[in-house]
């Protein structure tokens, strides 16, 4: 997207915690335990993927994004589609976005990567 900056990707952190699944030093059921609100958000306002639920590899996971900011009002904390971000961030300043993937299937959330949206100018170098 043309304004996305302070890119936070959670692979690493999403990738430990499959192994540790598939190493038995967790359970399933330890990370499989998304909240009936995102599982809710991840069938209305998700978008589908076309991964595979890294814990029961049986269905893809959904992507569902909620965007957080000072301006957003009323707005701040729902759940957004991709289309919606790209006016969004033609209209406000900034504001930070979330994607979670999200299997409807076994529960199992993770947060995949999280950036800032907006008009306002990216930091410059520190001088």
């Amino acid at each position: 997207m043309w304004s996305q900056r302070s890119v936070v990707d959670y692979g690493l952190a999403k990738r430990a915690a499959v192994q540790s699944v598939r190493a038995g030093r967790m359970r399933a059921r330890d990370v499989c335990d998304a909240h009936p609100y995102l599982l809710r958000a991840a069938r209305f306002h998700g978008e589908p993927t076309s991964r595979t639920c890294p814990i029961c590899e049986r269905r893809n996971v959904t992507n569902v994004t909620y965007v957080y900011g000072d301006e957003l009002g009323r707005v701040a904390g729902q759940a957004k589609g991709m289309a919606e971000l790209t006016t969004m961030a033609r209209e406000y300043r900034e504001f930070r976005v979330y994607v979670v993937e999200v299997c409807q299937g076994c529960s199992w959330n993770h947060l995949a990567v999280s950036f800032v949206l907006g008009t306002a100018d990216p930091p410059g170098p520190s001088l």
